[in-house]
């Protein structure tokens, strides 16, 4: 695993963290979705993606250590990054660095990169992850979070339900005893075609649920938090018919935008303290 070291003392970056945040620990999530390194772009989508909320519900707390599975171009990691840099420890668990996809590693060495430019990311490892690999997300059992963000359906289209379940297999094999694993995807409606997992970039609430207890997992609860009842998951391009991608370019839309991002399910799980 390899750790992204910055030039600045742990002194200075807790008394820089210490300026911009809240006394109160009861205001520290809500200090690092306003924190100042945030990206504008980013901090935009906030009223589709809720992470507040969402954090929230899977019971975060500033002395944890967590693990980001596929943070892509570090959405959540910019709110996670400050929120556990004094107390905690973030693991970020990256696209794969021997991958021959070009997307994955242009957004792989672009994430390098932002860990390099701000010492709000000076308590981050860089990890990786690979659906159907062994890989190490962090050290076996020291989990106390594992969370993905609209990651699980890329999965399931490179490498099956198979690919699924060896996943959540690991995440149970990373977390301790009574560690949570917290997922968001886009929801496909119970009643439709299970063919639409394929390449649609939906899938079902109840199928997630349903893996991940063959996986070890006890399920705690699902939160409307992300839901969107406008989306139809119905879409000519899948779930990238929707913003923020619109596949589609300038055909419909005004339709889709009016849409929003994607109808979301938000699910919580737990590993039993006796695994």
């Amino acid at each position: 695993m390899k750790k992204i070291i910055t030039s600045v003392s742990a002194i200075a970056l807790a008394s820089a963290l210490s300026a911009c945040s809240p006394a109160p620990e009861a205001d520290s999530l809500q200090a690092a979705v306003d924190h100042e390194s945030r990206t504008d772009k980013y901090q935009a989508r906030d009223e589709f993606r809720h992470p507040k909320e969402t954090l929230e519900f899977f019971e975060l707390e500033p002395n944890m250590t967590v693990v980001e599975i596929w943070p892509s171009g570090g959405w959540y990691t910019e709110i996670l990054a400050p929120y556990l840099a004094d107390e905690g420890q973030l693991y970020t668990a990256h696209f794969p660095e021997n991958s021959d996809s070009d997307y994955y590693q242009r957004s792989l060495e672009n994430f390098k990169e932002k860990l390099t430019t701000n010492p709000i990311y000076g308590n981050v490892e860089l990890t990786e992850f690979s659906p159907g690999e062994d890989t190490d997300l962090a050290p076996p059992r020291s989990a106390d979070r594992i969370l993905t963000f609209r990651n699980l359906h890329n999965w399931y289209m490179q490498e099956g339900e198979d690919g699924v379940l060896q996943a959540f297999r690991h995440f149970h094999q990373t977390l301790k005893p009574n560690g949570m694993l917290g997922i968001v995807d886009h929801r496909l409606p119970e009643s439709a075609d299970a063919e639409a997992f394929k390449d649609s970039g939906y899938v079902k609430e109840s199928w997630v649920i349903d893996l991940a207890e063959q996986a070890g997992f006890e399920f705690v609860a699902s939160a409307e938090i992300n839901a969107n009842p406008k989306d139809t998951a119905d879409h000519p391009k899948g779930v990238w018919t929707l913003p923020p991608t619109l596949t589609l370019g300038d055909e419909d839309k005004e339709k889709y935008e009016a849409i929003g991002e994607s109808d979301r399910f938000t699910l919580k799980f737990r590993k039993p303290v006796t695994d």
